[in-house]
């Protein structure tokens, strides 16, 4: 967090800590988040106040090389300071290393044993590693606050404890762009050559036979080809397919229509492509939403005979589901490079299908992205080293604990109603934009929404991507995602004692699969304040509700009428749910209202048909939280 002459309550906070006579010089420069560190410099890029700055300034020039982290440019042109010791862990493209080396010491120490990297990262003030490589908390604990930043040179950051990082003050950031072309041309290629049956025809023919008659193919020209997930590389496959003569649709909840106007695709809901499409090629994350979102159900919506490929994640697929639509049929032919399990078992039903066509996770595999890639996290690493905010950062820098202990609440409020409205959201347009409203009783400078903002923003965008959304990255995921955010205030006449009075979220210009959610704007909003520390869900739509927000969430408009709770409780109760917390409003007495019930578990499918079956309910939805 950068404190800002806006944020007073975080530059006393930094004062506190930073002259507090129990802390050490040294403790004093951990304290600072990651990308601020300084080496003996006169200045440090903190907008604080002029006293706090001063003090921070007399500190570390008194440092007599007890802080092991990076200088400014300028120190690197100061033959009396030592180059930043950098650690390449694992392979890296010769561009990268070269790059490294024009900045620091870099020291190329491949397969090493957890004990062996420990003591390397102690020496080290970053730290580059691909897959293979485990940075755990013993790593970060071993380094004993000398590393700075830990690099990814790739996209995925499962090897990397990311809490662990951020406990000890240390960025991480990753590599998510350079094998974006790679991946693309990998799926085309898996397209055209599933379509042309090239690697049975292969096969066949190495085996002996001539078998013309039994591989005749389809062609692609004229078909619908569904790109579901409208990032990056669902971009560039559109581009490449188009140029093949293909009708492309895609179905992306945050992809700009305008984005994909400007290419000739169209954005559509997505049982609409699902059941449209000749060809479905996948670019969609793995999350708890999307996990196994081809399944059984999922394939006896698709057009029969349709041809699928999967160049972005193994478990978006139920792959028993695909084994058995494959045999009847409904999916003629499939091309995977990604899998459930990697490397799959030998004797999995799915790879020895005579019509699946497999290769083993090569979609970023060329020349051309390892060296990208290489490039790409050895400018991301030099960048934080030099303290710059690195747009690829994906874990959040640390905040005086005062400022995040007055927050706490908040932050957890901002991200549930982030969550909530995103999941209320329908309809093939796509979210695009967002209103914030905060109700508090401080004066501006005395707010800082940032971090609420950056929370909000990861409420929305996580559940359906593969973002890691944090202070540092918030922003520019979101414009990178086309999604507009507004923030408004209002001083409203409350106690000043709490930062926030209320925040409310408004989804601007979409449908939503509850009607009853939109406000008499005509968007999508909802409300919340905290209440005894809890966050609770206060309004939804123009219906106040007041109704914690733990566990899940089931929303009905109903008739307001007498014994709808306990229709509903009870078909609850006889599944096994329990309910936590129960709240109705209503706008006219025997009207309409709003029943907002919170459960501790998951309601199954014919329990929620049941609660949908109530005369009385209008319309319902079940909200993950």
């Amino acid at each position: 967090m950068a404190f800002s002459s806006s944020c007073p309550s975080s530059v006393k906070a930094i004062n506190s800590r930073w002259t507090s006579p129990s802390l050490s010089p040294s403790s004093r420069f951990a304290f600072l988040p990651a990308f601020l560190h300084r080496r003996y410099t006169t200045t440090l890029k903190l907008t604080t106040s002029i006293a706090a700055l001063k003090t921070i300034e007399q500190t570390t020039l008194t440092e007599n090389h007890e802080s092991s982290t990076v200088g400014s440019d300028s120190d690197q042109d100061n033959p009396t300071l030592p180059k930043p010791r950098i650690l390449v862990a694992e392979k890296l493209g010769e561009a990268g290393v070269n790059l490294l080396r024009e900045f620091g010491d870099v020291d190329c120490s491949y397969g090493l044993s957890p004990e062996d990297l420990k003591k390397k990262v102690a020496e080290s003030d970053a730290l580059i590693v691909r897959s293979g490589t485990k940075v755990t908390r013993e790593v970060f604990e071993a380094a004993k606050g000398r590393l700075k930043v830990v690099g990814r040179a790739g996209v995925g950051i499962d090897n990397v404890d990311l809490q662990a990082a951020t406990e000890h003050g240390c960025l991480v950031v990753n590599a998510p762009t350079a094998n974006t072309v790679a991946a693309a041309e990998h799926g085309i290629a898996l397209l055209a050559s599933m379509a042309r049956n090239v690697a049975q025809a292969d096969a066949s023919i190495k085996a002996g036979k001539w078998e013309r008659s039994k591989y005749v193919g389809v062609s692609l020209v004229g078909k619908t080809l569904a790109v579901m997930g409208f990032g990056k590389v669902g971009t560039e496959v559109a581009r490449r397919a188009k140029g093949l003569g293909m009708n492309v649709i895609s179905h992306d909840p945050y992809a700009p229509a305008d984005r994909a106007r400007a290419i000739g695709v169209d954005l559509v809901s997505f049982d609409q492509a699902i059941s449209t499409a000749d060809f479905v090629s996948l670019h969609m994350p793995l999350t708890p939403a999307t996990k196994k979102v081809f399944n059984d159900e999922t394939f006896s919506k698709m057009k029969k005979g349709v041809r699928l490929v999967n160049v972005a994640r193994g478990g978006v697929i139920d792959e028993d589901a695909l084994v058995r639509a494959l045999d009847a049929g409904i999916v003629a032919q499939a091309a995977l490079d990604v899998f459930c399990e990697e490397p799959p078992s030998k004797d999995s039903r799915l790879i020895q299908h005579e019509n699946v066509t497999v290769t083993p996770h090569l979609g970023a595999s060329t020349k051309e992205a390892q060296e990208g890639v290489a490039i790409e996290i050895a400018e991301a690493v030099a960048g934080a080293l030099k303290g710059e905010l690195s747009a690829t950062a994906v874990n959040a820098p640390m905040v005086a604990p005062e400022v995040l202990s007055e927050l706490t609440p908040y932050i957890v409020l901002a991200e549930k109603l982030g969550r909530l409205a995103v999941q209320l959201a329908s309809g093939g347009k796509g979210v695009q934009s967002i209103r914030v409203v905060y109700r508090s009783a401080r004066d501006r400078d005395d707010l800082d929404t940032r971090l609420l903002r950056a929370m909000i923003t990861k409420g929305i965008i996580e559940p359906i991507s593969d973002s890691y959304v944090n202070l540092v990255n918030a922003d520019f995921i979101a414009k990178q995602k086309g999604l507009r955010i507004s923030e408004e205030r209002m001083v409203v006449d409350s106690s000043p004692e709490y930062p926030v009075d209320s925040i409310q979220v408004q989804i601007l210009d979409v449908e939503s699969n509850f009607a009853g959610a939109v406000s008499d704007s005509g968007d999508i909003s909802i409300e919340g304040r905290v209440k005894y520390g809890v966050p609770h869900l206060t309004c939804v739509g123009s219906f106040a509700v007041d109704v914690s927000l733990e566990g899940n969430l089931i929303l009905c408009r109903q008739v307001d009428q007498p014994g709808m709770i306990g229709q509903v409780g009870n078909i609850l109760g006889e599944q096994n749910v329990n309910v936590n917390f129960m709240s109705v409003g209503r706008t006219v007495l025997r009207k309409q209202a709003i029943m907002a019930i919170g459960v501790d578990e998951e309601p199954d499918s014919k329990t929620l048909e049941r609660i949908g079956g109530v005369s009385a309910i209008e319309e319902f939805v079940f909200l993950n939280l």
